[in-house]
């Protein structure tokens, strides 16, 4: 062992019990801190893990979630959903945009899931079509209108055109169609890109509701 390497080992060594000696002559501040420690642990596992809280920063999912104009919804996300069961039609998701073409990478996004894997998409005349078959379920699917996009070369929402979603991928879409940039601009998202299942609405009070 050299020299520089003892002096740091007797620095750190130093440190620990300068450290220890303060806690035993402050047992309250030892009590506290040990406290916030397993606080910000178990919060950084929770977080990492199991749910999440997430800011809705534009109006693309209006009128079931209010962007920044109209406030700025909060929720909660479950993280963990997805681990133990496969997505369903109708699920709000957050997803990362990571190695999505024509999206902003690294950052998270929320739309309501359409296609699964293997579905053939159709949008015809303002409605949804999976399979040839009309979506009525959730209801939102039905009272909804949806809109092709009339003006994109490349695109997955074109009149007429019917959509295959890939193995392992699925197709998305804003509850509020004409106002929201989804699947039929860039495509598909991959599974793995799912970050969870949008739960509840937690922020503003008059606001808190269930997701569905």
């Amino acid at each position: 062992m050299n020299d520089q390497t003892h002096n740091i080992d007797s620095g750190v060594r130093g440190i620990f019990m300068a450290v220890r000696a303060f806690f035993n002559k402050h047992p309250v501040i030892k009590e506290y801190t040990e406290a916030f420690l397993y606080a910000f642990i178990i919060a950084l596992f929770v977080r990492t893990f199991i749910v999440q809280a997430f800011k809705i920063p534009t109006g693309s999912m209006e009128p079931t979630l209010h962007g920044a104009q109209s406030g700025g919804d909060r929720i909660l996300v479950n993280k963990f959903i997805y681990f133990f069961k496969e997505p369903v039609r109708g699920d709000i998701i957050v997803f990362k945009t990571k190695k999505i073409e024509g999206l902003d990478q690294n950052k998270d996004y929320i739309k309501r899931l359409v296609g699964l894997p293997g579905d053939t998409v159709e949008i015809r005349n303002g409605h949804l079509y999976v399979n040839d078959k009309l979506l009525v379920y959730p209801e939102l699917f039905r009272t909804n209108h949806y809109y092709n996009i009339e003006d994109a070369t490349d695109g997955y929402g074109k009149p007429d055109q019917k959509i295959v979603v890939p193995p392992g991928a699925y197709y998305a879409l804003g509850d509020n169609s004409a106002n929201s940039r989804d699947s039929r601009y860039w495509g598909f998202i991959p599974k793995r890109n799912l970050k969870g299942k949008a739960l509840l609405i937690y922020w503003p009070l008059s606001r808190i509701q269930l997701l569905k």
